[in-house]
């Protein structure tokens, strides 16, 4: 293997790792745990519980991510010959970029939004707490799902000739 693929290599491999944690725990949680535990468990104080304490669990791996994604992020953006910088709307693959991290900054805000408003919100108001969390959840699910799509915009725009923007 020749040495110089070796960074760019690990930091792909780190930037999809920590992609696959945020949003596998959140399709998860989502998708699977969620409607299993209200259909088998039903709305016990054991079932609230439970559902917090894999919320809780998750929410750490989910900053672990966040972070990892931000710093890998930083270094593949700055190795594509299409990038101009953060927020740039100079080409096709900017743009997709710059839709994927305002998506991604529109995902961190409802991640930190749910973690502190719900948990208060449980003791005054636990079903409209319990609704509200689920449509934040889902809320993310579909941004994580569009930003998987930009990331397959931005890969083959990526490879291909730089483009200019249509006029």
């Amino acid at each position: 293997m020749i040495p110089q693929i070796i960074p760019p290599m690990l930091i792909t491999f780190l930037h999809d790792l920590f992609t696959v944690t945020w949003l596998g725990g959140l399709f998860g949680l989502g998708v699977i745990v969620l409607p299993m535990a209200k259909r088998h468990l039903g709305p016990s104080s054991e079932t609230k519980a439970f559902m917090w304490a894999m919320q809780s669990r998750l929410a750490t791996w989910v900053l672990v991510s966040i972070v990892g994604l931000a710093l890998t992020g930083a270094l593949l953006s700055r190795r594509a010959a299409s990038y101009a910088g953060p927020f740039s709307l100079a080409n096709p693959y900017a743009a997709a970029l710059t839709i994927k991290h305002v998506l991604t900054l529109a995902m961190v805000a409802i991640a930190i939004w749910r973690r502190a408003s719900v948990r208060g919100a449980e003791e005054r108001a636990p079903r409209s707490s319990q609704r509200r969390n689920a449509r934040l959840l889902y809320a993310n699910l579909g941004l994580g799902t569009a930003i998987l799509l930009l990331s397959a915009v931005i890969a083959v725009l990526g490879a291909a000739p730089s483009l200019p923007m249509a006029a």
